[in-house]
């Protein structure tokens, strides 16, 4: 038996993640997803990985099953793949983010579709495809336990095409309740986690001095991750993860995660508005901190790569120029900008149903408008949003961080790291054609943090 696993792209993410000039395969590493999948996959089955990011999809070669991966904004690329397939009589099965979210569409487009984690239900999809009497839908009665997972075949994929093949998972899911995410959904908010020493002992076997933990709340249970942390120490290796801004509440456990080798955190601040992280339960995040936690980090040789989202029912159009200042001040090396999108699945999309104006998947790539803002027009809000994502990336701006950088503790450790980010953002600014404006030029805004609690009622001061 023989069986194909998709990770497929389309579209501009496609030509961003094969650009040459700016390094494409920054955002390109281990695909842990399908990894996982094929270490479920019996020894006597082979198994080929196809990265739509970097390689065609063999449509000639004979397979017996075909397992796409997707989330939202690929389920069109990916029900296009699987109506190619089909029409071939190769049995398809769906999973990943979008078919767990919203499994009536996703198996509309399969021969089966499976609901949450593979494990414990990826063995018997095989099963039942080699009798010819595969179910429509698979899933688990319960989580599995993260303990004793199987080795990760990362020898299928190409070490070269990727910015790292070395991506590790101690955790998954995150227990906070922010109604926009989908993580919360697909977990029902909770965390598992892997026996520490096993996830030391995998890490053990990399021969890299740098790799990933892909964990979506790496710090959401501080006394697990305390002692994933000291059992890292004596590795003496670098790596970045995963965290909420809560980690900085605690000064020894920020010195212990430095100490044990993070250089760089992503950490989804996404406002400067009390207001709009109430009203989508981001409780976990207080505006009045970030300043505090952010220096914290950065005196530890943290670098941090801000989560920045526009389009909050707070934000009106003053919102670009003010997280832009707001961001210089604080020194962020780092932000992934996104448009703000309620995915399927969530209680967010579903209490916005009247003001969703684009039902089209594709569209849900988190930098395209698919609803009706409040404070603002939908131009307004894509116009702003490509405006702040170009200034920041800036090459002058790049620069002046990467020297703040420098100036911190193990400023140097982080620098390739930082270097290579920075680049391949702007690298999107570029291929993307980036521009927008700011929607209010003329408007008054404001660079102080402790000046307000709401990013739209401000102590205004004349904008650049």
């Amino acid at each position: 038996m023989k069986i194909l696993l998709i990770a497929p792209t389309s579209g501009r993410w496609k030509e961003a993640a094969r650009s040459k000039l700016f390094n494409g395969k920054t955002f390109r590493f281990s695909l842990l997803s399908l990894l996982s999948l094929a270490a479920e996959t019996p020894e006597d089955v082979k198994v080929k990985i196809v990265d739509e990011q970097i390689e065609e999809i063999p449509w000639q070669e004979p397979f017996d099953l075909v397992g796409i991966t997707c989330m939202t904004a690929l389920a069109p690329r990916a029900y296009e793949i699987a109506a190619e397939f089909r029409k071939k009589n190769i049995p398809v099965v769906l999973g990943g983010m979008h078919p767990t979210l919203c499994p009536e569409d996703a198996r509309q487009h399969a021969d089966a579709i499976v609901v949450g984690d593979a494990e414990g239900v990826w063995e018997k999809v095989i099963i039942d495809t080699k009798k010819g009497k595969l179910k429509k839908i698979y899933h688990n009665n319960r989580p599995p336990n993260l303990g004793g997972l199987k080795s990760i075949p990362r020898y299928l994929l190409d070490r070269d095409s990727y910015s790292t093949i070395n991506a590790v998972q101690a955790t998954r899911g995150c227990p906070n309740s922010c109604d926009f995410c989908s993580v919360s959904a697909f977990h029902k908010q909770k965390q598992r986690q892997r026996p520490v020493d096993e996830v030391i002992t995998e890490i053990s076997q990399i021969p890299d001095k740098f790799f990933i933990l892909v964990d979506d709340n790496l710090t959401a249970d501080k006394e697990y991750a305390s002692k994933l942390f000291r059992a890292l120490i004596p590795l003496k290796k670098f790596w970045v993860s995963q965290s909420t801004i809560s980690i900085a509440e605690d000064r020894n456990f920020v010195n212990l995660a430095a100490e044990s080798g993070c250089i760089g955190l992503f950490i989804g601040i996404e406002t400067f508005s009390e207001s709009n992280l109430n009203a989508v339960s981001k409780i976990c995040n207080r505006v009045e901190k970030y300043s505090e936690a952010i220096g914290l980090l950065h005196s530890n040789g943290i670098a941090v790569e801000a989560g920045i989202v526009f389009g909050f029912d707070h934000d009106q159009p003053t919102v670009f120029q003010n997280t832009l200042n707001l961001l210089d001040e604080l020194e962020v090396d780092v932000i992934q900008a996104s448009i703000f999108t309620p995915l399927p699945g969530t209680s967010r999309y579903a209490n916005m149903q009247e003001r969703i104006i684009d039902q089209n998947w594709a569209h849900y790539d988190f930098h395209s408008v698919v609803f009706q803002p409040t404070h603002m027009s939908v131009e307004d809000l894509q116009v702003g949003h490509d405006w702040a994502y170009k200034e920041f990336y800036r090459p002058w701006r790049i620069v002046r961080r990467l020297w703040q950088h420098m100036r911190r503790p193990r400023g140097f450790a982080a620098l390739p790291y930082l270097v290579a980010v920075n680049m391949a953002y702007y690298g999107r600014v570029f291929n993307w054609y980036m521009q927008g404006f700011n929607p209010a030029p003329k408007l008054e805004t404001t660079v102080k943090i402790p000046e307000y609690d709401n990013a739209d009622i401000l102590t205004p001061v004349k904008a650049n």
